[in-house]
């Protein structure tokens, strides 16, 4: 049965501009490039056609929403680094990029931007050419500068939660330059959203842009930064809370952190499939936990499952709060007999 919509798309008019458009743009000598608002109207018909998707350019935003009166609201960081490698004990940060936000903590809104930041240091070494194929920083551009220490400070005073997209790689590398980053919650935006429960097949951050419908030249920290922002916007597809907002639960939730020590080899297997990963530091596989009741469901499972055998085995159990997690630092650490 044909709808409205179908006759839209197959309508004369429609097929005709857009047919004398591509005509015209394929065989002159001289293509033409659309105005802004000629560009504008082409990407609005071909939305309307469900064959197509269109993408929009990241384009900054200086505010997203207006706070109701009355709300309390609260600063953010959104930060990104640009680096040598990928070691925080061996490489070095060569671009610090932040965007400090106001939000609502109980609504999870993002409303005005209050300052950006982005400067880059000097690493005292060359920067490898693999790291500059990737973020196109190099020798020259970052000659002699110093990130001024200071601005970084000031800019964090009032700040109550940092979210970088991949935290874990993010956090070692700016608290090995500026300690003030440990006292700081942090919220990760690939770890601490469950993407895949939200249907989302990837978690890279271009891909997770382009489901908005919007696309942006990566790989250097202020523009991250601004990417990652529009994601935090945005109302995730199966809970239908604002992304933030997720990120903000999971802050006053408990982390916890599962050593199965000694656990048997031909229980490996077993344990990938349920989420674990190898410790090599450790040798031992491990899965995190947002509450008590889960870690103790997991307990009975490794009895059960796991350590069949022998008695008297031992686990491990890390507490990680919000100013621990995501870091290469240890927390409060537990030995429990099962």
């Amino acid at each position: 049965m044909s709808t409205a919509l179908d006759g839209l798309f197959h309508s004369k008019a429609y097929t005709e501009n857009l047919r004398i458009y591509i005509f015209h743009f394929k065989h002159s000598m001289n293509p033409t490039i659309p105005s802004d608002s000629q560009a504008a109207e082409l990407a609005r018909q071909l939305e309307m056609h469900p064959g197509y998707k269109v993408l929009r350019q990241l384009v900054p935003r200086q505010s997203f929403a207006d706070a109701a009166p009355g709300r309390r609201l609260q600063k953010g960081v959104v930060l990104d680094t640009e680096t040598t490698g990928l070691s925080a004990d061996n490489d070095k940060l060569i671009e610090l990029g932040m965007v400090i936000f106001e939000f609502d903590p109980e609504l999870g809104t993002v409303h005005k931007i209050v300052s950006v930041f982005d400067e880059l240091e000097d690493p005292g070494r060359p920067i490898p050419a693999e790291t500059t194929a990737v973020h196109h920083i190099t020798d020259d551009m970052v000659s002699g500068k110093r990130i001024d220490d200071a601005i970084v400070e000031d800019l964090l005073k009032d700040v109550s939660v940092v979210i970088a997209h991949n935290a874990a790689f993010d956090r070692p590398f700016v608290e090995n330059r500026w300690p003030i980053f440990e006292s700081k919650h942090w919220a990760c935006s690939i770890k601490d959203i469950d993407w895949k429960a939200e249907g989302v097949g990837s978690a890279k951050l271009e891909y997770l842009l382009q489901t908005l419908g919007i696309f942006y030249e990566a790989h250097r920290a202020e523009t991250d930064c601004w990417a990652l922002l529009e994601l935090l916007n945005a109302v995730l597809p199966q809970s239908q809370q604002p992304a933030l907002l997720r990120l903000l639960e999971t802050l006053n939730q408990p982390q916890l952190r599962l050593y199965a020590l000694g656990s048997p080899f031909d229980s490996k297997d077993a344990l990938k499939t349920r989420g674990y990963r190898w410790d090599p530091e450790k040798r031992c596989w491990h899965r995190n936990f947002s509450s008590d009741k889960a870690l103790e469901e997991e307990i009975d499972w490794l009895k059960r499952k796991v350590y069949t055998v022998k008695k008297n085995n031992m686990v491990q159990i890390e507490s990680l709060g919000g100013t621990v997690r995501h870091s290469a630092r240890q927390g409060e650490l537990v030995m429990r007999e099962i």
